[in-house]
């Protein structure tokens, strides 16, 4: 397994996180209502034990105001993709979420100016693509896997290669329940793939497996999908997750990794667990880094 550079995750508190809209299958604001105040609290004390074990594996924490109005701006995996020092800031498909956009640019300028990162923009408009949350990095072979269908727009992907110079694989998604690609499949540090098939047109998964090597996928099952068991947050050989059935863990266990399983039941409710709620600053391209090194 390679070595891990510390993650910096940008969290968001939960301080207007409920279930007032349904722009996904999981989201049910009727259910949320009838017990607002128990899953408020509930939210909170799940944030912090979520916020707790991140630093306890190594993580250091950023965070970003929350602002009123904006229940979803927990999720910050949705804000941007940054990648080598560089932020490509989220545009949304979903009015109830386009207004964090101005929220998440002034951020990321706010870094820049603390020097975090050198560069911040918006993706141009006519594209959606909601940020890592369906564009993801993976160091092991230095690509981003981009989605497409339910939230992001195909186009997006190609400007997403351009801006960061480097190679992005758009995978469709055709399922409404795993609307992002972070909701179905997770880069581990040793080059395996937790993924749920069924989440893809058979295309996207047969490209998948041949960019991917089929021995380097780990199934996740329609039980652990729909605990949000592939959106985890992976940190050297602990993998951060809110669900793990005993199968799993098995073979998680058999490739060195270790499954940490924390309480996120109410973002649940909302469709997002572990790696929606946080967005790293320092992955580097393997070109990146280099650079850095000889300057």
């Amino acid at each position: 397994m390679t070595k891990t550079v510390a993650p910096r995750l940008v969290l968001c508190p939960p301080d207007h996180f409920a279930v007032v809209y349904a722009i996904n299958p999981w989201m049910e604001p009727g259910r949320w209502g009838q017990g607002a105040d128990a899953l408020k609290v509930q939210a909170r004390a799940e944030w912090q034990g979520f916020k707790n074990a991140l630093a306890a594996a190594g993580a250091e924490i950023e965070l970003v105001k929350p602002e009123p109005g904006l229940p979803d701006m927990v999720f910050t995996a949705n804000a941007a993709v940054v990648l080598d020092r560089k932020a490509l800031v989220a545009r949304f498909r979903w009015p109830e979420r386009q207004g964090e956009e101005a929220h998440f640019l002034a951020y990321f300028r706010g870094l820049v100016a603390r020097g975090l990162l050198d560069h911040a923009e918006m993706l141009p408009q006519g594209m959606t693509q909601e940020g890592a949350g369906d564009c993801i990095w993976d160091a092991s072979r230095g690509l981003f896997w981009a989605g497409h269908g339910p939230r992001s727009s195909l186009s997006a992907a190609a400007h997403t290669a351009e801006f960061f110079g480097v190679p992005v694989v758009p995978l469709e998604l055709v399922s409404q329940r795993f609307y992002h690609m972070d909701v179905c499949l997770c880069p581990l540090p040793g080059g395996e793939l937790l993924c749920h098939a069924p989440a893809f047109s058979a295309a996207s998964y047969g490209r998948l497996r041949e960019e991917a090597g089929r021995d380097k996928l780990i199934d996740v099952s329609a039980e652990d999908a729909a605990g949000f068991a592939a959106n985890a947050v992976a940190i050297g050989n602990k993998v951060i997750m809110s669900a793990c059935g005993d199968d799993l863990r098995a073979r998680m266990a058999e490739r060195g990794y270790e499954a940490v399983v924390v309480p996120l039941e109410a973002f649940r409710m909302a469709g997002g667990a572990a790696f929606c709620l946080t967005l790293r600053l320092n992955h580097m391209s393997a070109a990146a880094a280099d650079a850095r090194k000889r300057a």
